[in-house]
């Protein structure tokens, strides 16, 4: 990802080594939302689960709290509503997978507006993160 040096630097949201070590060791992430509530990246893996599952109001839901969660939290490492957040720092990947499934989710209940929404600020806030959630 090229730094546009006009804008706003990349935010780089702080790591959750322990949420992130249990959801890597295959822990339920239901558990791991429940023990980390402010953890986006098991609200994303809830989020997706629930998307394969075919169970779409679930998997917004789901995506919609990991959204927020991650919202609070790049407010906090002084994001202004726009600028990078780059799929290749880890800690950010879990807001960025529960904004493309809250888009996905949206477009399968009709919620056109939100989808081109989360489609966009996916792009904007790192292309890569589209090329890797499919969220294009």
């Amino acid at each position: 990802m090229t730094h546009n040096l006009l804008g706003p630097g990349p935010t780089l949201l702080p790591e959750h080594t322990t949420a992130q070590a249990a959801l890597d060791a295959g822990n339920d992430p239901a558990a791991v939302a429940a023990e980390h509530p402010d953890y986006s990246e098991a609200w994303a893996s809830l989020a997706e689960k629930a998307l394969d599952a075919g169970e779409t109001v679930a998997a917004y839901a789901y995506a919609r709290t990991g959204y927020h969660r991650g919202l609070d939290q790049l407010r906090r490492a002084g994001w202004k509503g726009f600028g990078p957040v780059p799929w290749s720092h880890r800690p950010n990947q879990g807001f960025l997978r529960a904004l493309a499934v809250l888009g996905k989710s949206a477009g399968k209940i009709g919620e056109t507006e939100e989808y081109e929404r989360c489609r966009t600020f996916l792009a904007d806030s790192d292309p890569a993160a589209s090329e890797a959630t499919g969220l294009k």
